[in-house]
């Protein structure tokens, strides 16, 4: 079963980033240049990547994929592991993210997560990310 928040439930759930940290990367940007914010996020998300496969739990795809689903649904994700053909396959599906301000700022976060799930499930990930009528869904495909 997959729960999904509707418009009048998002307030319920932060989907807003600390506005703090919003204004820190502009001003990384303003005073370190326009590719200054992505080079802190790139050190940010290499920093995570390496932090969650040293502690990653599993010797299968199966097994790290269901482990990185519970620590992303412990950060506020709403993620789930499923392998049901009819919703295209193993993926971690995300109903929604607590930094979704800052990926609609800065897009090259998909992609660093996208990365920091290949290093921790060790298998090539595809991203998929849906926004309809204020729903937020976002699914990382893989191979088992």
């Amino acid at each position: 079963m997959v729960y999904r928040l509707t418009r009048r439930t998002h307030d319920l759930f932060p989907s807003d980033s600390n506005q703090f940290t919003l204004e820190l990367l502009k001003s990384v940007q303003d005073s370190y240049g326009p590719n200054a914010a992505e080079k802190l996020l790139y050190n940010v998300f290499e920093r995570k990547t390496a932090a969650l496969k040293s502690r990653v739990k599993g010797d299968t795809v199966e097994e790290r994929a269901k482990w990185l689903a519970r620590v992303r649904d412990n950060e506020g994700y709403m993620s789930q592991f499923t392998t049901a053909e009819k919703e295209g396959g193993p993926q971690i599906l995300e109903c929604h993210s607590p930094i979704l301000n800052l990926i609609d700022r800065y897009p090259i976060i998909g992609r660093l997560e996208q990365d920091l799930f290949e290093a921790v499930l060790g298998t090539s990930v595809r991203r998929e990310e849906t926004r309809n009528s204020g729903l937020y869904e976002c699914a990382f495909y893989f191979s088992l």
